[in-house]
C-alpha cells in the first residue's frame, strides 16, 4: 500500500478534479502490475495496473489507494475492469467519500466473489487526498495561506518594498507549494505592488490555475501575470467594476469572473466556490494582509504556512500579513493545532491547521 500512495502522488497537479491514486497488483508475492492516475479524463490507477499485469491479474491482489469507482463518469468504472481480470482480492486504503462511489465500489466487487479489505495506511491516504476529501465533502476546496515576513512580522518595509525579505530557498519551497496546489490566490494590490508571475519558474511542476481577487478591475493590462503562462489567469471583479476596464482586462487575454460583492470587495466564499466548479481541489493564497484577513474572517483558511526571516523591518506603517479588523478577545484568536517548525535555509518556517 505505501507503494501505491507513492505512485499517486505521481498524478499530483494534474488529476483534479480526481483524486490522485494509486494502484499495485501483487501475485504469489511478486508485483506484476502498477500504476496511477495521470490526468483528469484518462484511465484510473486500476486501469493501468491491469494493463500491465495482463493475464498475470487473474486471482492476484490489488492494492489501491482509494476505494475503486462503480459509477461511469468520464471513464468506466473500475469495478468491472477488476471483475473483468478476475482478481481474487482487492486491499483499498480507504472509502471515497463521493457519493456516487461511497460504499459501492466495495459493494459491487464483493458481490462479484471478489474479497475485500478497507483501511490499510487509511490516514496518510486522506492526507494525500485532503484537498477532493474536503471539496467533496463540504463543496469548498482546502485553502493554505502562505506568507513570508520578518522577524518582527512585517511583509514590506513602510515604502512598500518587499523584495526579498526571505531567502531564495524559502522562495523555491514557496513554488513547490504553488506546484501542489489547483490554484493560487492573490489581490490587486499585491499585483499592483509587485507585478508578481505566480509562476513554478523555481521548480519543477505545473503552474497553477491563478487568480486575482480585482473587485474593481483595477489591474493594468500590462501586469506580467498576463503573459507569463499559457494559461490565462483569472480576475474576479465585483458586477459593481467598470465595464470599459473588465473589456480592457479581456482584450489583454484575462479571464473575467464577475462575483457577489461582500463588504465592497469580491465575495472570497463565492471566489471559492466558482473554482471548485472548474475543478480546483486546493487553493494556496498568496496576498497582502487585507485579503489575508478576509480569508480568515470568511472562515475558509484551513492551513498556514508563515515564513519568518531573521531580520527586523520596524516601523508603524509597515505592513503585516493579518491585516482586517483582528479580534477584540483574546479568546476569539485563530489557533493553530498540529504546529510544525522547521528550518529552511536562513529562514523559519511554521505551519499549522487553522483552529485545528
Amino acid at each position: 500500500m505505501g507503494r501505491a500512495l507513492r505512485l499517486a502522488t505521481r498524478g499530483r497537479g494534474w488529476t483534479s478534479p480526481n483524486p490522485m491514486v494509486g494502484a499495485v497488483i501483487v501475485k504469489r508475492g511478486r508485483v506484476v502490475g502498477e500504476g496511477w492516475h495521470r490526468a483528469a479524463g484518462g484511465p484510473h490507477a486500476e486501469v493501468w495496473a491491469l494493463q500491465a499485469a495482463g493475464a498475470a491479474a487473474r486471482s492476484a491482489t490489488v492494492y489501491v489507494s482509494l476505494e475503486p469507482c462503480s459509477h461511469h463518469g468520464r471513464t468506466p468504472p473500475c469495478t468491472d475492469a477488476l471483475v473483468a481480470a478476475g482478481v481474487a482480492r482487492v486491499v483499498a486504503a480507504c472509502h471515497d467519500p463521493n457519493p456516487q462511489v461511497a460504499g459501492k465500489g466495495v459493494s459491487r466487487l464483493r458481490r462479484a466473489g471478489i474479497a475485500v479489505d478497507v483501511g490499510v495506511l487509511e490516514a496518510e491516504a486522506k492526507r494525500l487526498n485532503e484537498g477532493y476529501f474536503k471539496r467533496v465533502t463540504t463543496g469548498l476546496p482546502l485553502v493554505t495561506l502562505k506568507a513570508a515576513m520578518s522577524l518582527d512580522g512585517k511583509i514590506a518595509t513602510a515604502a512598500g518594498e518587499s523584495r526579498w525579505i526571505t531567502s531564495e530557498k524559502a522562495r523555491a519551497l514557496s513554488h513547490r507549494l504553488r506546484a501542489a496546489h489547483d490554484a493560487v490566490l492573490t489581490g490587486v494590490g499585491t499585483v499592483l505592488a509587485d507585478d508578481p508571475e505566480l509562476t513554478v519558474r523555481l521548480v519543477k511542476g505545473r503552474t497553477p490555475l491563478r487568480v486575482v481577487a480585482d473587485s474593481k478591475a483595477q489591474t493594468p493590462p500590462t501586469v506580467r501575470l498576463l503573459s507569463a503562462d499559457e494559461r490565462s489567469p483569472i480576475m474576479a471583479v465585483t458586477r459593481q467594476a467598470p465595464a470599459a476596464r473588465v473589456r480592457r482586462l479581456e482584450r489583454a487575454g484575462a479571464t473575467v469572473w464577475r462575483l457577489p460583492a461582500r463588504g465592497g470587495q469580491v465575495d472570497l466564499r463565492a471566489l471559492m466556490e466558482r473554482l471548485v466548479a472548474v475543478g480546483a481541489n486546493s487553493v494556496l493564497v498568496e496576498a497582502g494582509g487585507s485579503l489575508n484577513a478576509g480569508a480568515l474572517e470568511a472562515g475558509l483558511v484551513d492551513r498556514v504556512y508563515f515564513f519568518i526571516a531573521p531580520v527586523l523591518i520596524g516601523g508603524a506603517e509597515a505592513l503585516t500579513p493579518v491585516e482586517g479588523k483582528g479580534v477584540r478577545k483574546l479568546a476569539e484568536v485563530w489557533r493553530l493545532g498540529s504546529v510544525r517548525v522547521r528550518r529552511v535555509g536562513e529562514d523559519v518556517l511554521v505551519v499549522g491547521e487553522v483552529n485545528g
